[in-house]
């Protein structure tokens, strides 16, 4: 085993390598594991680099950081959909800095679903029960000529 210590840049650096000599993940994991022992990174971080490699991304760098995702609250999603119902979850992503996956997550759990193209609560607040049937109240309590009538209960 060498007693160089690679970083992750320069193992996937690596990994680009073995891709071009049309090495398969599974036999450049083994090269990297037999130089680098416990250094070496993992048959299934191989795998997902040569899967973008074969989507054409030779990218090395991190893309998200290596960290956690970042953590948003609930309160401002809701912020976002009060200025803007219509906006599409990869356009809510964006504006929170997170991702769609993220962000379908959070909605289901708010209760939140797209109807005609707003994002709407799936179950009605008891504030807007109210106001429905205020409303339905209100047109059955008016006549056809624009009236209003009372009804005795």
């Amino acid at each position: 085993m060498s007693a160089y210590e690679p970083n992750s840049r320069y193992l996937r650096e690596v990994l680009i390598f073995c891709f071009n000599m049309k090495k398969s993940a599974a036999e450049a994991h083994r090269m990297l594991s037999n130089t680098y022992g416990e250094a070496a990174i993992s048959e299934r971080t191989c795998r997902e680099w040569f899967q973008r490699f074969k989507n054409g991304d030779f990218d090395v760098e991190e893309q998200h950081g290596g960290g956690r995702e970042k953590v948003f609250e609930d309160a401002e999603l809701e912020a976002l959909l009060d200025q803007n119902s219509c906006q599409t979850q990869q356009e809510l992503a964006g504006s929170l800095g997170v991702t769609q996956q993220a962000i379908s997550k959070r909605l289901k759990v708010m209760g939140m679903i797209q109807k005609q193209e707003n994002w709407v609560p799936y179950e009605l607040k008891p504030r807007d029960v109210e106001r429905r049937l205020f409303a339905c109240v209100n047109s059955c309590l008016q006549g056809k000529d624009g009236r209003d009538f009372c009804i005795a209960l």
